[in-house]
């Protein structure tokens, strides 16, 4: 029943709305960083699957990988102020959601370079959109840290999941993947 519940709460967060990572929302304090992880399916799924696919994965991964995930979104949102038209960021978010979602659902087991890679090339393109939305008149770094915290929370309620149990990563992995496939063919 309580895995059943799980699932149902995922697919409806992945059906919530399609990809927000773009400009115009407001991101000018450290309550909107806090918020706005929760805001759209694509970063939300994403970072909930690093989480579960760490906890799959286990051993050092398991901190390793949200790690890599959150260093990497930093750097992307400070390259977004740098260079600003990177392309296909959007599309590489959904396949980023579809990918993880596939990983969870297969159980994939990758090397740790590989995982690290694979989940460093993730955080890079959700950071980047993220960095994309900060007006110049905001606080970056209020903002960064209302995310980053979110993020972390987003993870560690991944890794809470994946270690729960085995039934309800594998099909979360697919209701996941399902709402990537979703996303890349809306954007």
């Amino acid at each position: 029943m309580r895995s059943s519940k799980i699932l149902i709460t995922l697919l409806l967060a992945a059906t919530s709305s399609t990809a927000l990572a773009h400009p115009g929302h407001d991101v000018s304090n450290l309550a909107a960083g806090l918020m706005h992880p929760f805001s759209g399916a694509d970063h939300l799924l994403a970072m909930i699957a690093v989480g579960i696919w760490a906890a799959q994965a286990g051993g050092r991964k398991v901190w390793l990988l949200p790690v890599t995930f959150m260093s990497m979104l930093a750097i992307g949102a400070g390259m977004a102020t740098l260079w600003q038209s990177l392309p296909l960021v959007e599309a590489g978010i959904a396949a980023s959601v579809l990918a993880l979602g596939l990983f969870i659902a297969l159980s994939l087991r990758l090397s740790v370079m590989l995982s690290v890679a694979v989940t460093a090339l993730f955080g890079l393109l959700h950071g980047y959109a993220h960095g994309l939305e900060l007006p110049y008149s905001a606080s970056p770094l209020t903002y960064a840290l209302g995310f980053l915290v979110a993020t972390a929370t987003l993870h560690l309620t991944g890794i809470w999941l994946g270690m729960r149990n085995t039934a309800v990563s594998k099909w979360s992995g697919y209701a996941i993947a399902f709402s990537g496939a979703y996303l890349l063919v809306n954007i």
